[in-house]
């Protein structure tokens, strides 16, 4: 008896400590929400924002770049740009926070932070917020 509680315990262990590691890795945005199944229409500005936030990784990782408090500084003007045209309204601008708050954060740890490797990671998570981004939002 007490051999299956130890395997119960064991198994329950495993199973938060996964599910913590997938909210850490960022990929999981549960209000990020689709508007009828179509993506939300945002303002040209925060489009091409994002669109060269995306070219600039590009260039970094295909140049194997290592300098990533230079790239944060550069997709910090990127969001600057954004949050300063913003016009958006309602539910899409929402929509949009629900992926644009994570990737500041990500971006600030590219900028602030001195482990390359905590810089790496935060690099991945912002590719994939930007995907994110692409799957559900586009201009009209």
């Amino acid at each position: 008896m007490r051999y299956l509680i130890f395997i119960c315990l064991i198994v329950v262990g495993f199973s938060c400590k996964n599910n913590t590691a997938k909210k850490e890795t960022g990929v999981i945005l549960e209000t990020l929400i689709l508007n009828q199944e179509k993506p939300w229409i945002v303002n040209n500005e925060t489009h091409t924002g994002i669109t060269k936030m995306d070219s600039l990784i590009t260039k970094f990782t295909a140049s194997k770049g290592q300098n990533y408090t230079l790239l944060g500084e550069s997709l910090s003007k990127q969001t600057s740009y954004i949050i300063k045209n913003c016009s958006m309204k309602g539910t899409a601008h929402d929509q949009l926070h629900v992926v644009l708050v994570p990737m500041l954060d990500e971006i600030s740890i590219m900028r602030e932070v001195n482990n390359i490797t905590v810089k790496k990671a935060a690099l991945l998570k912002l590719q994939i917020y930007i995907t994110k981004y692409f799957e559900h939002f586009t201009i009209e």
